[in-house]
């Protein structure tokens, strides 16, 4: 006997009693960004591995540890994308829909890392995401966060989240602000993990981000990025937090708010919750108004947020908010004779041509009439059909109710399509 072949680690399959979960959500997300405006984008899953090195950052952990990077016969560098922001600015620029236009955008779809699988947390990931190109101003910052928060709202998720915001200012204050923080984090050297170490001079700003407890002291004493804003980035936020408690949306200020991406600038959120221990961030955005330009394009704004898909499901199953599991069926067609299982798949087409919101099962395989009504009551349908010899010489099916309390009866198949209708 063959080995049996298994998934690649971190690599999961969705089964059928897990889709319907998924289709929840991706329902309620794609009525929430199109009540907004926004328009799906679609691009591929593989990309020039340039892209990300440039966008992302060639000293960030994503590029140097976690990108599954590969040489394709032509010989050029490849990469399954680890996340969409980059590929939709790739995009936009080639096509030619962001220089001088506004454009609000989402896709969703599979990403890809090579980190440590955890709860909610694995090797190809599914994200959503948005993003919003040509606008400076802090309203459509506001906007983006507002769409969010409805969101959870849509999802019944608004008790259990809660947003945090900080500004990281232009990239000439942030760069002031890295040198201050560096000379301060030289001061703690001994102090400090293996991971701060490495990112102390590459990427310093990740080092606030620590979730070693050993390091809390130190990491709240450290400079204030407050501290360093320049007047336009200050601005900035003040009007998007006004803009906010105008809106009734609750948020915290949280200084040591990073992004793990390098072309961040502008405001940075989060919404995370403490329903599912470590892995606290539902969902994080911020502007990035130096990107369009760093990967080939003309200087445009831009702010968007991204959420990964496995964590939300997780969160919704962890707090009991996702709706029951459906039916596989609505209607469940039984035939009891040879003839009859001739006409039987015919019946069952002219039924959904006539009724095309109701899902039709037909049982195949055969078997006694027992055991055919076992299955259809496994399926969930309220509405089991049968039809014999005898039936269909007459040209009639009998109607047998498999949820409620009621005779079954006999009707002819002209009839059929009107009475289901009726009793919908």
């Amino acid at each position: 006997m063959s080995k049996q072949i298994q998934a690649i680690r971190g690599m999961n399959d969705c089964l059928p009693q897990d889709t319907v979960a998924w289709q929840y959500v991706e329902q309620t997300l794609r009525q929430t960004v199109a009540s907004y405006g926004y328009s799906e984008i679609r691009f591929p899953i593989v990309e020039m591995t340039e892209l990300f090195k440039r966008s992302i950052g060639e000293v960030t952990d994503i590029v140097e540890k976690e990108m599954y990077t590969f040489a394709d016969r032509n010989g050029d560098s490849l990469t399954l994308r680890p996340e969409g922001t980059a590929c939709c600015v790739r995009a936009g620029n080639e096509h030619g829909l962001l220089y001088n236009q506004e454009q609000r955008l989402w896709y969703t779809g599979p990403m890809f890392r090579h980190e440590r699988p955890q709860k909610g947390r694995y090797r190809q990931f599914h994200q959503f995401g948005l993003e919003a190109f040509g606008i400076a101003s802090a309203d459509i910052d506001a906007e983006v966060i507002m769409l969010s928060a409805r969101l959870w709202q849509q999802l019944g998720l608004t008790p259990y989240v809660k947003l945090e915001l900080n500004s990281l200012g232009s990239s000439e204050a942030r760069a002031a602000y890295r040198d201050a923080l560096v000379a301060y984090l030289e001061q703690h050297k001994a102090a400090l993990d293996e991971d701060s170490l490495r990112r102390m001079y590459s990427n310093p700003l990740r080092v606030l981000d620590s979730k070693n407890p050993a390091l809390a002291d130190i990491l709240a004493a450290a400079p204030k990025l407050a501290d360093y804003l320049d007047q336009d980035s200050a601005e900035h936020f003040a009007r998007l937090k006004q803009l906010l408690t105008q809106a009734g949306i609750e948020f915290s200020v949280n200084p040591r708010l990073v992004r793990g991406l390098d072309y961040y600038n502008k405001t940075v959120f989060e919404w995370v919750t403490t329903e599912l221990g470590a892995q606290g961030t539902v969902c994080a955005g911020g502007r990035y108004d130096g990107l369009v330009e760093q990967l080939g394009g003309k200087a445009t704004p831009a702010v968007g947020f991204a959420l990964g898909l496995e964590r939300l499901v997780l969160l919704l199953q962890t707090l009991q908010l996702l709706p029951a599991l459906p039916s596989v069926a609505d209607i469940y067609l039984m035939a009891l004779g040879e003839q009859a299982e001739l006409a039987v798949l015919s019946v069952a087409e002219r039924l959904r041509a006539s009724l095309p919101d109701k899902r039709i099962m037909v049982h195949c395989g055969g078997g006694n009439l027992k055991k055919q009504i076992k299955r259809a009551d496994k399926s969930g349908a309220a509405i089991g059909l049968i039809i014999g010899e005898d039936e269909l010489a007459r040209g009639e099916i009998t109607v047998k109710w498999l949820r409620e309390d009621k005779p079954q009866q006999t009707i002819l198949l002209t009839e059929l399509a009107n009475t289901l209708a009726l009793t919908a």
